[in-house]
């Protein structure tokens, strides 16, 4: 199917929604959730597509919105109104939901098609994986045009995505967190509170900061017991077990055949492309710059993944291992 061309943020010809945001139902306890609400899901990409999808499985209505006509048509076929201005996707939305590509992205839409389009009594959350700096000051707007905004970045992939059981972590205000979670709990196993604005952005990078750095050292271990004789297999149930027990080993094993089914066993593709581990630790690395952190190894790993990435052909991270 043919992408239309279209440019973030997009026109808005609907002007300003002048209504507010549903009041909230009674609660007749503190696990009752609200029973529907209207969701704005802006970024309908490999991971934004099984989120908004989870939303209307949890019997909210969700306003979609897209550059991508592939994106649109899916989000369709999964029970979303689809629409080709995003501004238009806001109005008469509780709750703004975004899954950008950059934090220049995310301003821009946020600037341009959410505020003054969502009514003043929405809750605003942006899950993409953005420098903590631009998710601050896109919160400080948000609050100043009278939202309540949180930043949520996820961690768990696509297929947690798809499956419901992403890790969100969360940064701002703790009345925005508690509106936030509502939404976001129909597509989370974890729905965690990590501070202030930009605390969700801070605990992302430095996550994905260490998941870089224990993938290359399994990837080197599973590599090294092998040249010297042992089999990979038996490497990884005693290190499974052991001191050297690790989420790359234990859950995301990155050789074919050895430890759980992962990418490795699907020639690694899906999971968590190797290009979005750079755009992680490029974040990582600024960020540490920023506040004069000292991350050795996460310069390392970093340095790994800038060249790896442009070799790797959209491969999962985890075939970082195929350079050793």
């Amino acid at each position: 199917m043919r992408t239309r061309k279209r440019a973030w943020p997009p026109s808005s010809r609907s002007g300003k929604a002048s209504g507010r945001g549903a009041e909230p139902l009674p609660f007749e306890h503190e696990n009752t959730r609200r029973e529907k609400m209207k969701i704005a899901f802006i970024g309908l990409g490999n991971m934004g597509g099984g989120m908004a999808a989870n939303l209307v499985k949890a019997g909210h209505e969700v306003n979609a919105f897209d550059l991508a006509d592939e994106a649109l048509h899916s989000a369709a076929e999964h029970g979303c109104t689809t629409f080709d201005d995003a501004g238009a996707a806001c109005q008469g939305v509780d709750a703004v939901v975004t899954m950008l590509p950059s934090g220049a992205i995310v301003k821009s839409v946020y600037e341009g098609s959410v505020f003054g389009h969502a009514p003043a009594g929405a809750v605003l959350i942006d899950c993409s994986t953005i420098d903590v700096a631009t998710a601050r000051e896109v919160i400080s707007n948000a609050e100043a045009a009278g939202y309540d905004m949180v930043d949520a970045p996820v961690s768990g992939g696509i297929a947690a995505a798809n499956g419901g059981t992403l890790t969100f972590m969360v940064g701002g205000t703790e009345k925005a967190f508690n509106r936030a979670k509502e939404v976001l709990d129909p597509m989370g196993k974890a729905v965690i509170h990590a501070g202030d604005a930009g605390a969700g952005q801070t605990a992302k990078i430095c996550n994905n900061m260490l998941l870089a750095v224990t993938m290359i050292g399994t990837g080197e271990a599973l590599k090294m017991a092998d040249k010297l004789g042992l089999d990979p297999q038996k490497f990884f149930e005693i290190s499974s077990q052991s001191t050297g027990y690790c989420w790359p080993l234990n859950d995301y094993t990155p050789l074919p055949g050895v430890g759980k089914q992962s990418p490795a066993d699907n020639d690694y593709k899906g999971g968590f492309a190797a290009a979005l581990m750079r755009k992680d630790l490029r974040l990582a690395m600024q960020a540490a710059q920023n506040v004069g952190a000292v991350t050795p190894l996460g310069k390392h790993a970093a340095e790994i993944y800038e060249e790896f990435a442009e070799e790797s052909g959209g491969l999962d991270f985890s075939a970082v291992i195929k350079t050793l």
